[in-house]
């Protein structure tokens, strides 16, 4: 008898080819007949008038520390993702020492916004080894999860204070190959790195592995090369495309490995298929000297809420910007009323080129004021209100925000929401040089909502922009993922691999509205966050966690080891024409 079966409806396999009327048969968590199945049923899905289709892989999240206060992995899970990968852009929360622990959890409540309270609140962070970390993960998941082991924690556990401001010298590189040795080993299902501008820590230095220098990431990637089923990710400096091109370039090299990075955003500048364009060619660089780098992209701009009180995006513009945000809250708000120190921050602010990504978070009069304690203020752009109220939009934007403490939450004005930016984004999801994904999901918790990538691409791509059709949507949501990260069984509708399905109305499909969810451990804070519409069922490993939008409470993920759940792909895995088959 089977446990399941899903009957009536039109299978999209993952492969790309086009979807076929049909039935699916799973018992012992694997999809054991698909076609006409007769055979009885513990369970019957009715998908009649639905897609059914692999669960989808979400290949960039940050849920390494919200498995302990929430293993159903919300709202990932409502948007039919039945697989996730964390421990990216270097901030893995193991291994860990006594005095390195405190350091990356503050680390984290910075730059990846999760509230130090909760992060505290949630556990005893009484483990110390990469695979302590995930015993103890291991057997109460709702998604099947894998980490990647960060270079961060690694050189915090090994240097000490010393990793932030420090080179390493030879015995401590050496030490810290011998660390992600035995991470591998126990099952990290990678090594991840970062060398980008916008990452700092609690006091506003750059993270531990901005220290590194190239010898260091090098010899760390050569680690990576003797363990099976394990893989690279770096997020490059992209304003130093030249150089990062080449580190980029050996880093895979050294490993052995495709290496990822995050993240490639169409944003609706003139000049933006010309941007995406000199991004890309950092793996042009790899293929030619035989490695190779996988950008990941964003389906959508995400909306991207911000405040000078978590300074998180202002901190990274040049000059007095970074400065201030060094700064306790009361001494920043009172620099904030200064006129002399306005006028140096929107000096230092003006010096951003026009075609840098960051060049939305400088301008200052084009934000919207998302929420204050000024009610008339909100929903409304900061120039409109300065014109209002006769003044610049410099002086507009910093009272209002004095006026609410910092708590003001500012969105920039990014755009992509034009007919060519989608077009653009059709034609990057069809490049073989990229990897859609990059939601960044348990990060960033009151910053960005780019969580609904999934349901992103199959309401607003598929159905209403058609810049992508059904099936090769639903290719590039699981089966190049799970060919990239080599994850053995996963993908794919296909006989013996893994029932982790979804099933949805392909006319309705679509993320909620955005809002705020109350439910963070430790204090007061919000989470931005959405469910989904459009996905009926949800089941991982054959067990339904998803019914018609309620969770059922089930926690049958597994968790994913490098090496038994994973494969060694090949540097050119991305090119092939059917990954996965």
């Amino acid at each position: 008898m089977l446990d399941t079966r899903i009957i009536g409806g039109t299978i999209v396999d993952g492969t790309g080819s086009p979807g076929f009327a049909g039935d699916l048969g799973i018992r012992d968590g694997r999809i054991v007949a698909i076609g006409t199945v007769t055979e009885a049923a513990r369970e019957t899905i009715d998908a009649s008038g639905r897609v059914v289709a692999p669960g989808f892989i979400d290949a960039h999240t940050h849920y390494d520390a919200q498995v302990f206060w929430d293993p159903k992995l919300t709202p990932s899970c409502f948007h039919g993702v039945t697989t996730v990968i964390g421990g990216f852009c270097g901030f893995s929360i193991a291994p860990l020492t006594a005095e390195s622990g405190p350091y990356i959890r503050r680390m984290l409540s910075r730059v990846e916004g999760m509230p130090l309270e909760t992060l505290e609140a949630v556990s005893d962070w009484g483990w110390s080894s990469f695979g302590d970390y995930l015993d103890r993960v291991e057997g109460g998941l709702g998604l099947n999860a894998g980490f990647f082991v960060g270079h961060s924690a690694i050189r915090r556990a090994v240097m000490g204070p010393r990793a932030v401001g420090e080179k390493a010298d030879a015995a401590e590189i050496a030490a810290m190959q011998d660390l992600l040795d035995r991470s591998l080993a126990e099952g990290a299902l990678g090594f991840s790195t970062t060398t980008s501008p916008t990452h700092n820590d609690y006091e506003g230095q750059p993270v531990p592995s901005r220290w590194a220098e190239r010898e260091e990431f090098l010899a760390l990637a050569s680690v990576v090369a003797k363990h099976e089923g394990t893989g690279l990710e770096l997020l490059p400096d992209l304003d130093k495309l030249e150089s990062t091109a080449d580190l980029m370039a050996e880093f895979s090299l050294a490993g052995q490995r495709p290496v990822n990075w995050n993240v490639l955003v169409v944003n609706g500048k003139a000049n933006a298929a010309e941007i995406a364009a000199r991004q890309l060619s950092i793996s042009d660089t790899a293929r030619a000297r035989g490695g190779e780098v996988i950008a990941l992209t964003m389906p959508r701009t995400p909306g991207v809420y911000m405040s000078l009180k978590n300074g998180m995006m202002f901190d990274v513009l040049p000059g007095l910007w970074r400065e201030v945000f060094k700064l306790p809250i009361p001494e920043r708000i009172e620099k904030f009323r200064d006129p002399e120190v306005r006028r140096q921050l929107a000096a230092d602010a003006e010096l951003i080129p026009a075609d840098s990504g960051l060049k939305s978070f400088a301008t200052l009069a084009t934000y919207t004021v998302v929420s204050s304690t000024n009610a008339r203020h909100d929903g409304r752009q900061v120039a409109a209100i300065a014109a209002e109220e006769g003044k610049s939009a410099v002086d507009a934007f910093f009272d209002i925000a004095v006026a609410d403490g910092l708590a003001t939450v500012f969105s920039p004005d990014q755009g992509g929401h034009d007919r060519a930016s989608w077009e653009l984004r059709g034609r990057l999801w069809a490049d073989d040089r990229t990897l859609v994904g990059a939601s960044d999901a348990g990060a960033h918790l009151d910053l960005i909502d780019s969580f609904d990538y999934a349901t992103t691409v199959l309401g607003k791509g598929v159905r209403e922009e058609k810049i992508i059709a059904l099936e090769a949507a639903v290719h590039q949501l699981t089966a190049r993922p799970a060919a990239y990260f080599g994850l053995i069984d996963r993908g794919l509708i296909r006989e013996g691999y893994h029932a982790d399905v979804v099933v949805f109305d392909p006319d309705t499909i679509a993320g909620q509205p955005i809002g705020r969810r109350y439910d963070l451990p430790g204090g007061n804070e919000y989470r931005i966050y959405a469910e989904a519409v459009g996905i009926d069922h949800v089941l991982v490993g054959g067990v339904e966690i998803v019914r018609h939008g309620e969770h059922t409470g089930a926690l049958p993920g597994t968790l994913l080891r490098s090496g038994r759940d994973t494969r060694t792909v090949p540097m050119d895995v991305m090119r092939q024409a059917t990954p996965g088959r």
